[in-house]
């Protein structure tokens, strides 16, 4: 009988993911790059630790070095903004550094294998905290599920740098079989969990991110600085174009359209919902949907049309803010309304 060990098992199921991803193509370039690292670093990991392989163990901090580079800029093109820049480059020195640290400076590669992990993730933290759950190119049907991906790809990457830190003290105090142990258990889940949330539907592209890619070669409104504009009248714009356009009833609305539809900066858009309501972007689009649905439902339509109808394209997402905004399910909901109305 042929035994895998852990590290082998996730290279497997993660390369069979990337390459679903790239057949399927729902999802962005820069994440399927994640999940092929991520794959990657597991096969080398199990080659050298596992099947003896030294030869190829020089590539395994350069293949880490990687993931929360990546990570970070198929965050940002996902989450914060249209188009990837010249200064994203600048992100992949982070194999060149390593490379340059394993002939010169040896014994700080875990040093630097941990810094980058926990930097990135840090970064990814700090930027999900000041843009709240309102990210740019997420689909508003989703609610926060995305910022919370985001959120546990940030806490896979820092266990991954707890993990080599465990692997150098077990070292130092003389256990041998520990770094075995720790690399299957620790680091093989963290980029497994990193590699799945990637493929994730929720962070999947939306219409208008391609389209905007498109119009991006002069500076979106969003990205220009511009004086602050008064919050009533960013209101009064939204409520009109979502009112006589009905947005919401695109699947694929996010911030970023509503906010080249109003001539206003990402950040101003955010801010004026937040002080006029309460609430975060994807929570005001929604309640328009709510209240779509329940009209739907209350003309007989089954859930599953009424949701389609309305902007949301998951049954999860949408019972989710149903259940939130109106205190019932789908079902609860129309039973009532319809034995009213009897």
């Amino acid at each position: 009988m042929i035994a895998l060990p852990v590290p082998m098992i996730v290279a497997l199921l993660l390369g069979y993911l990337f390459v679903r991803a790239v057949v399927l193509g729902n999802t962005t370039r820069l994440l399927n790059a994640l999940l092929l690292a991520c794959a990657l670093q597991s096969m080398t990991v199990s080659l050298v630790h596992y099947y003896g392989f030294d030869d190829v163990r020089p590539l395994q901090p350069i293949m880490a070095s990687l993931i929360p580079a990546l990570a970070w800029i198929a965050f940002l093109e996902s989450a914060i903004r249209t188009r990837f820049r010249l200064s994203d480059l600048w992100h992949g020195l982070a194999p060149v550094i390593m490379i340059i640290v394993m002939f010169v400076a040896p014994a700080f590669i875990d040093a630097l294998l941990g810094g980058l992990f926990v930097g990135y993730a840090l970064a990814i933290i700090l930027a999900l905290h000041r843009q709240g759950n309102d990210l740019a190119h997420s689909r508003l049907a989703s609610g926060p599920v995305p910022a919370l991906i985001w959120r546990v790809i940030a806490g896979a990457l820092i266990v991954s740098a707890l993990s080599d830190a465990l692997i150098s003290a077990s070292l130092q105090l003389g256990m041998d079989r520990a770094p075995g142990i720790i690399l299957s258990i620790f680091s093989s889940l963290a980029v497994l969990v990193i590699g799945f949330l990637a493929l994730s539907p929720d962070l999947a592209i939306a219409k208008d991110h391609t389209d905007a890619s498109k119009e991006d070669t002069q500076p979106s409104p969003s990205e220009r600085m511009e004086p602050e504009v008064p919050i009533h009248e960013i209101m009064a714009g939204l409520e009109q174009v979502i009112v006589t356009e009905k947005l919401y009833l695109d699947p694929d609305l996010t911030l970023a359209r509503i906010a080249r539809r109003l001539g206003y900066p990402l950040k101003q858009v955010s801010t004026a919902i937040n002080a006029q309501t309460g609430e975060n972007v994807s929570r005001y689009i929604n309640k328009f949907r709510i209240d779509h649905a329940c009209a739907e439902l209350g003309r007989g339509q089954n859930v599953t049309t009424a949701m389609l109808a309305s902007g949301f394209n998951t049954k999860s997402n949408f019972n989710r803010e149903f259940l939130r905004i109106t205190g019932k399910t789908p079902s609860q909901w129309q039973q009532q309304s319809l034995s009213a109305d009897t």
